[in-house]
């Protein structure tokens, strides 16, 4: 594969793509985001990256590259559950309709889109499809989790293999596909406990504040928990929905704690120390790459904090699932 990586992020799909052990290099990376690309280039720093506008792009620019493949994940924010759903009135679309547009006259014979649930609902995905028939493509649509092949995370995303005629799959394509083709079975998810870190920032606890407000809304995992909900860009800041948070005591011990803080005042100090002695925390950006099945080389610039770590993670992929399906897409 020679690859064009669009909307690359920090990095996700090239290293899906080493994940996968297909032949192949990314010739040209594109993002528009400052931040994600000081990371990108910190991990990638031999790969050519261009903080481009997508729109601005030619048929001929990319034809140029002599590449054959383009993995992408276009923004996820107008199909996403808790957005606007503006679908494709929202101008962060424009960039995916052009390069929608450009196909017909690109060499590209092979493509990989991920985007969130919902997006399988949308005007896009319509449009999306109908570019690839037009082209001749054919295609498979997915909706897939970590959790189905043993990684104990629920990040349920919309996937799109093509490949242009007289290419096709090892598989029978038709409808929507929930699990991955020859896998009969979901693995078993190993526990929380394989990706803890054994020191972090004490400033990872929760503070007595969002103790006494926000325990009733908080999703929480401990050691030997085998699942724990989708991480959002939103982490760290708010709880509800965000993803989940962590205690080293056994669940047995926290239920009985937090039925005994439920039975005080809101703004008692007993109340406060129950909830206390809980030790719940955030997930750090490390264990949260470990759930996102990032290598342990991949590192971050002392320059991005934690919030930003959080973000660019809760923008990013799942490296294990799409290195299956770049298997998929190259057999």
């Amino acid at each position: 594969m020679r690859v064009l990586e669009l909307y690359s992020g920090i990095g996700g799909m090239h290293l899906a793509l080493r994940e996968s052990g297909v032949e192949g290099k990314v010739i040209v990376s594109i993002e528009i985001n400052n931040v994600a690309n000081e990371i990108y280039k910190h991990n990638f720093p031999n790969t050519r990256l261009l903080n481009l506008n997508i729109e601005g792009l030619s048929p001929k620019f990319i034809n140029d590259l002599h590449v054959d493949t383009i993995l992408m994940s276009p923004p996820c924010q107008p199909f996403t559950r808790n957005g606007l759903k503006n679908d494709t009135k929202d101008p962060r679309t424009a960039s995916f309709l052009h390069v929608l547009k450009l196909l017909p006259d690109l060499n590209i014979t092979r493509i990989l889109i991920e985007n969130v649930k919902g997006f399988e609902l949308s005007e896009m995905r319509n449009i999306l499809v109908q570019t690839l028939k037009d082209c001749k493509f054919v295609y498979q649509e997915f909706l897939l989790s970590p959790h189905q092949i043993g990684i104990p995370n629920s990040r349920c995303r919309y996937y799109c293999l093509a490949k242009k005629i007289p290419a096709a799959f090892s598989f029978h394509t038709g409808e929507l596909m929930e699990k991955f083709p020859f896998k009969t079975e979901e693995q078993e998810c190993f526990p929380i406990s394989e990706i803890l870190e054994k020191s972090f920032d004490g400033n990872h606890f929760l503070t007595d504040a969002t103790l006494t407000k926000r325990i009733k809304v908080v999703d929480i995992c401990y050691s030997d928990s085998r699942r724990s909900c989708c991480f959002t860009k939103a982490y760290g800041r708010f709880l509800e929905g965000s993803g989940s948070i962590f205690t080293d005591k056994t669940q047995s011990e926290t239920l009985k704690i937090i039925d005994k803080a439920n039975l005080l005042p809101d703004d008692s100090s007993g109340r406060l120390q129950l909830l206390r002695s809980l030790n719940l925390r955030f997930f750090t950006p490390r264990e949260i790459c470990r759930l996102m099945c990032f290598p342990e080389s991949f590192t971050f610039p002392n320059s991005v904090n934690n919030r930003k770590k959080y973000m660019v993670l809760g923008n990013s992929i799942n490296i294990k699932v799409v290195s299956e399906l770049i298997k998929l897409l190259n057999i």
